[in-house]
């Protein structure tokens, strides 16, 4: 283990609290990326500063609920564009790139626009609302000549890419079991009071069934199955991705899902859940807890026959097996530094750079719709095994 040690020092030189990236330079004044967002709700503000951030220039914004539409306008240069309908959008000449910030349920029809339209695309996590849009969007990925980036940002941070190395040296050895978990104390009973300013119902509803405006299901649509696919697809797909990115694992051969609404009153999808996922040599066990937050956030253990390796926002740790009470770290590296975090606004940035690089050269993205939907299909199988109360295979979901 010392050896490896060493070695692993010596070339890569990684030290304890590394930063986390190295800073890259902005788009010069006059090769500027322009782009516009769909769906400017708190996510799309988010990307839409960030990619400012970098250099990208927003020419276009797009809302159906008007108040979104106005705090986007605030943060984006004078003069730019909004649209009620995303296709009009779409027809802006001058648009390189289009940001996808909607509902699940609008991502797949959302992207299949964006490519009809010869536009590049950063499409938020998870990919899609079921396996048949996974399928559906990245047929019609293969098919186009776009550059398609995916908003699992982890792919983009150097410090993880680092302990993903580590994984790949045999660091800790055989991993039979990795265990993700995400607790927030954030639970709470869904708000239904009327919403201030307009929103175009109809719209945002879209594909999913036709129903009377309830207020609760546009301010948390991520849990209601019309829309979303709730808590697990959400955050599942980002700790699933890590976790079988790192393992060189495809999607898993079965799932079971156990949980319950605790204390989101009004909502269809639990707050408080664990999943079991089974791949030809490991497990992955993955809970989330919306009512506690001992071990706030979010971390990832791989538990090897020769070590573990803890992920986290924080950074991440390994320590060696059999591990002692109070032993040190063999390896670690903290995120250090204002949005230093693994998942915080320089990863963000850094997957932005990664598309608009490709964009240039037509190579592809550091998570393409290929990885994406791999790494979604665990938590859809989740999702399915949980409505019907029983271990569902993937292939008798996919074939279904």
């Amino acid at each position: 283990m010392e050896s490896n040690r060493r070695d692993f020092l010596k070339s890569s030189a990684i030290i304890s609290a590394a930063p986390m990236f190295v800073p890259q330079r902005a788009f010069g004044a006059n090769d500027r990326v322009t782009y516009g967002v769909i769906a400017t709700g708190g996510r799309g503000r988010y990307l839409n500063k960030n990619f400012q951030a970098i250099g990208g220039q927003c020419v276009a914004l797009c809302d159906v609920y008007e108040p979104n539409l106005e705090l986007a306008k605030k943060d984006s240069p004078e003069g730019v564009k909004t649209y009620l309908d995303y296709h009009e959008l779409l027809e802006q000449p001058g648009v390189d790139i289009v940001v996808l910030a909607g509902p699940d349920h609008h991502h797949c029809p959302m992207l299949l626009a964006a490519l009809k339209a010869k536009k590049d695309v950063y499409a938020e996590k998870p990919l899609s609302y079921s396996f048949e849009d996974s399928k559906k969007m990245v047929d019609a990925v293969k098919s186009s000549d776009r550059i398609v980036q995916v908003g699992m940002q982890r792919r983009s941070s150097p410090s993880v890419m680092r302990a993903k190395q580590l994984i790949d040296d045999g660091i800790i050895g055989d991993v039979y079991q990795v265990r993700p978990q995400w607790d927030w104390n954030v639970a709470r009973p869904l708000d239904n009071t009327p919403l201030a300013g307009n929103i175009d119902w109809d719209r945002f509803l879209g594909p999913a069934p036709k129903r009377a405006l309830e207020p609760m299901r546009f301010r948390a649509w991520r849990q209601f199955y019309d829309y979303a696919g709730g808590n697990m697809t959400d955050q599942g797909t980002h700790l699933m991705d890590v976790a079988q990115w790192f393992l060189k694992s495809g999607p898993p051969k079965a799932a079971i899902m156990h949980g319950f609404i605790a204390k989101t009153t009004g909502a269809e999808q639990p707050d408080v859940f664990t999943a079991v996922f089974e791949y030809p040599k490991h497990l992955i066990t993955w809970t989330l807890n919306y009512t506690n937050a001992y071990e706030n956030g979010w971390s990832i253990k791989f538990m090897g026959d020769k070590g573990t390796m803890i992920l986290e926002e924080g950074g991440w740790h390994v320590y060696a097996e059999p591990w002692k009470t109070d032993a040190p770290a063999i390896f670690q590296e903290l995120a250090v530094g204002p949005g230093a975090g693994l998942t915080g606004t320089n990863a963000v940035q850094a997957h932005f750079r990664n598309l608009v690089e490709c964009v240039r050269s037509r190579e592809q993205p550091h998570c393409t719709v290929e990885t994406a939907a791999q790494a979604v299909a665990g938590p859809h199988l989740a999702n399915i095994a949980f409505k019907q109360g029983r271990k569902v295979t993937y292939n008798e979901a996919v074939r279904t």
